[in-house]
């Protein structure tokens, strides 16, 4: 059984540090046909996009899954996963017993970092859970939206509620990488030369967004 006991949870509260080494990536159900109908979608996959070039810069391990391909599609290739394997699901976690077997070959998991759609569905059901088999979720709120801007903010909530990191990209990777003298930091410099397009939050910020604070 991978993650931490629940006892182990409570016992040091968690203060949602990163390391490459413990985490793992998310990449959730970013489809076809899901394109015309998410809010902001181009920009959300382009932020995923990134978090996985930094993931596979890092080494850090990746799950993607589809949901109901043969219905919504395959994932979009823009997001750059052609190269992974994808993990079909029909229901809305992402934690079924095929993933589960895959994480437990990953040594001293301790977080999990969430990207996709939608926030309010399958991002919410992965995350809760992730946090009640013991680990840290780290939610990248301009990598998950869904199609309802109200939905999407009324989860975001939700799940800082429950317990998981709500966070951005950036903050993501440079918390990964911890240090300029890090080996690959120069390479994920690049990444991060130009900043994370808008993908909706910026909105959430001024005024209706008050429920996050």
């Amino acid at each position: 059984m991978f993650g931490v006991s629940v006892e182990e949870k409570m016992a040091v509260q968690s203060l949602g540090k990163l390391s490459q080494r413990t985490s793992v990536l998310f990449l959730c159900d970013m489809q076809e046909k899901f394109r015309p109908n998410i809010a902001f979608f181009p920009e959300i996959v382009s932020v995923a996009a990134r978090m996985l070039k930094v993931a596979q810069l890092l080494e850090i391990p990746t799950v993607v899954t589809e949901q109901y391909p043969k219905g919504l599609g395959p994932t979009v290739p823009e997001l750059g996963a052609e190269g992974l394997k994808k993990f079909q699901k029909t229901c809305f976690s992402m934690l079924t017993p095929e993933v589960e077997e895959e994480l437990q070959g990953v040594t001293d998991l301790r977080s999990v970092i969430l990207c996709g759609i939608e926030t309010q569905a399958c991002i919410m059901s992965t995350a809760l859970d992730l946090l009640e088999r013991g680990l840290d979720v780290h939610v990248v709120a301009d990598a998950c939206s869904s199609r309802s801007q109200v939905d999407r903010l009324f989860a975001l909530s939700r799940l800082k509620q429950s317990g998981a990191f709500l966070t951005t990209s950036e903050g993501t990777i440079l918390q990964l990488v911890q240090d300029a003298a890090h080996p690959k930091f120069r390479e994920v410099q690049k990444l991060l030369v130009t900043s994370a397009p808008d993908s909706g939050l910026l909105g959430f910020l001024h005024g209706q967004g008050a429920i996050l604070r």
